[in-house]
């Protein structure tokens, strides 16, 4: 039997535009081996929630017994171990019983009762972003909007100087670039070195707060320790930090950039969002679906292991495809029409599943909600201010990171 010609995930129009492949890959090979690298994709919404929810066999380690390491991430590995800090495992990129652990404490500020606090300033960072550029008639919607308003957020929630959010986010995608695109030794070193100065501003936020503590996140990492318990180390801090300034920056900056451009290219949901508020949830819910900011994410097989038919070898690199599984035909009716009036439109795993799902899933949701919300009160008759680039999204192989989005509008009537 020939085997399917799927187009390669190397490909920046193809991760550009992945759709095509991915109703390939349901109908002929829904765990799908990418020749250029063996790694295994999961495609269908059931086998992507059976291995979220197997941490035993399918680890969370990004490293299994046989280490994959190319010259590019040593070279990074050696900037960290010289003059910075290795990178420890946590939270993320750990199994239970050691997730658990992490997750307890940072469960604790991500409730839903600690982000309805934060909803006031939400709205107010949402209204002073909007007043920004609303007499100019346009925009450039990621750079304006859907950067700040994450940035500011996280970085105010981490006791960050806000103002200072472009830094922070060059940052953050230094510390991603690694997982999202394959790196020669000089682009691994330049990204490493990035990431190095994150590491050592962060280091003496860390000793300040050891000696001051704040109202902040910060604070809440360093003293998190009990009596009886010993307190993160360095290498666990920078790593939980690691994780929570990409998380605040990259995803919810992209399902807000998506949004938007969904809205622009179908006119006819907007026109029912404007109509009918009441179907706000569900429009984001359906955006995070139809195209999802984090496309996957990684596990490594601990044993041999079968996911449907295909037998996965021990020690194998598995990606989930959150975003081929919310395009799955036999979960959702018509996957490749946008439909904010889809009835299971939330039975999407935009955030994950299991023991995994994203721990600041409330705080991105009223970003969503509260933003738009914004938008459609103060602004009208939408359409994009310029062409997009041919290939409109950035290079990645587990995020959907817009390049910008020019947007013209009109104010609405006070």
């Amino acid at each position: 039997m020939t085997a399917p010609e799927i187009p390669s995930f190397f490909d920046p129009a193809v991760q550009d535009d992945p759709f095509e492949a991915y109703e390939m890959m349901h109908a002929q090979c829904p765990v799908h081996q990418l020749p250029e690298n063996d790694l295994f994709m999961v495609t269908k919404y059931d086998d992507v929630k059976e291995v979220l929810t197997d941490p035993d066999t399918f680890s969370s380690n990004p490293v299994g017994r046989t280490p994959h390491v190319s010259e590019a991430s040593a070279a990074a590995a050696k900037v960290f171990s010289e003059r910075g800090w290795k990178r420890a495992r946590t939270l993320q990129r750990t199994d239970p019983p050691v997730h658990t652990h992490y997750r307890r404490l940072l469960g604790r500020v991500f409730t839903n009762r600690q982000v309805t606090a934060l909803e006031p300033r939400i709205t107010e960072i949402c209204h002073d972003l909007i007043d920004g550029f609303i007499d100019a008639g346009e925009c450039e919607f990621v750079r304006d909007f859907a950067l700040p308003l994450p940035g500011i957020i996280i970085c105010e929630q981490l006791g960050l100087d806000a103002t200072q959010y472009p830094l922070f986010k060059t940052w953050a995608d230094a510390m991603l670039a690694p997982a999202q695109r394959v790196m020669t030794v000089e682009q691994a070193v330049e990204q490493a070195e990035i990431e190095l100065e994150a590491q050592h501003y962060l280091a003496a936020e860390f000793e300040a707060r050891r000696e001051e503590p704040r109202d902040d996140l910060i604070s809440a990492l360093v003293h998190a320790h009990g009596a009886d318990e010993e307190p993160f180390t360095m290498e666990e801090l920078q790593d939980l930090m690691h994780q929570l300034v990409t998380g605040g920056f990259e995803t919810t900056t992209g399902a807000l950039g998506t949004g938007m451009w969904l809205l622009l290219r179908y006119p006819d949901q907007l026109a029912k969002l404007q109509a009918d508020r009441s179907l706000l949830g569900n429009f984001i819910d359906e955006s995070l679906r139809f195209d999802s900011p984090v496309a996957g994410l990684w596990r490594t097989a601990t044993c041999p292991a079968r996911v449907g038919d295909v037998d996965i070898p021990d020690d194998s690199s598995v990606m989930v495809r959150y975003a081929a599984a919310n395009r799955d035909p036999d979960k959702f009716e018509n996957p490749d029409v946008f439909d904010i009036e889809r009835e299971n439109a939330s039975d999407h795993i935009a955030f994950g599943w299991g023991g995994h799902f994203c721990v600041g899933s409330w705080l991105a949701r009223a970003e969503l909600r509260i933003a738009f919300e914004s938008i459609l009160d103060r602004l009208d008759n939408f359409e994009l201010a310029g062409p997009l680039d041919e290939i409109p999204h950035e290079f990645s192989f587990m995020l959907r990171p817009l390049k910008e989005l020019p947007v013209r509008f009109t104010a609405r009537a006070s």
